[in-house]
């Protein structure tokens, strides 16, 4: 980090933490403090300061004046309400990706979803938890679409909180082969160049999950 300005060194300290954040090693609620952070990234506290409150701007962090920074707790009307936001989102996402998407990009997407489909089988409790950003069915559409403004929304600022409450879907029964089942018919739509249907499908898929999601407010 020693060759990077002091913005792009606060960029990427936010990004690491914000892979800590998603996959659960920094857990909900969890005191941040920036002494141990800066020893333990082999920074000095500004950088981890300047970094949280990047974190902060997209909802991952509680900076209080008294109580330092802690890992947001996301609720379960938190939760509910960006997935309404993603609903709409993605569904355009999808439709954009059907009609900009390359054969070559097909090919990328028909292989995912085969491993995808190869994993939830291999999984005892039929659970479907993606790996992120290139490795994600969603992200690899969004990507497609060809819309700067459109990933960035749902990428860069939803998606870490979105991701968050992912392994609440193992709770929900049978929703992961549920939603491979969906993955699959989206997956078809693009491939035959159906922006409709896409956009139809993403919606469907998506409002289903959050239905699934709000009778667990025990998990949140």
């Amino acid at each position: 980090m020693t060759n990077l300005t002091a913005r792009d060194r606060s960029e990427e300290l936010a990004e690491a933490l914000c892979v800590e954040i998603v996959e659960g090693r920094l857990r909900p609620g969890e005191k941040l403090n920036e002494s141990d952070l800066a020893k333990r990234l082999d920074v000095s506290r500004g950088p981890i300061r300047e970094a949280l409150k990047r974190l902060a701007e997209r909802n991952l962090v509680v900076v209080s004046p008294n109580a330092g920074a802690r890992v947001v707790r996301p609720s379960l009307p938190d939760i509910l309400n960006l997935m309404e936001v993603r609903e709409n989102l993605e569904a355009v996402a999808a439709k954009l990706a059907a009609i900009h998407m390359t054969p070559n990009e097909k090919k990328n997407l028909r292989n995912l979803f085969e491993a995808h489909a190869v994993a939830v089988a291999a999984a005892e409790d039929g659970s479907y938890l993606q790996p992120p950003e290139d490795l994600d069915f969603h992200y690899m559409i969004i990507k497609a679409a060809r819309n700067p403004i459109l990933f960035k929304i749902l990428c860069r600022d939803l998606y870490p909180q979105l991701r968050m409450s992912r392994r609440a879907h193992k709770a929900v029964p049978g929703r992961g082969k549920r939603a491979l089942e969906e993955h699959r018919r989206i997956l078809v739509a693009i491939e035959e160049g159906d922006p409709e249907s896409a956009e139809m499908l993403m919606r469907k898929h998506i409002a289903a999950a959050r239905a699934g999601l709000q009778n667990l407010s025990e998990y949140f």
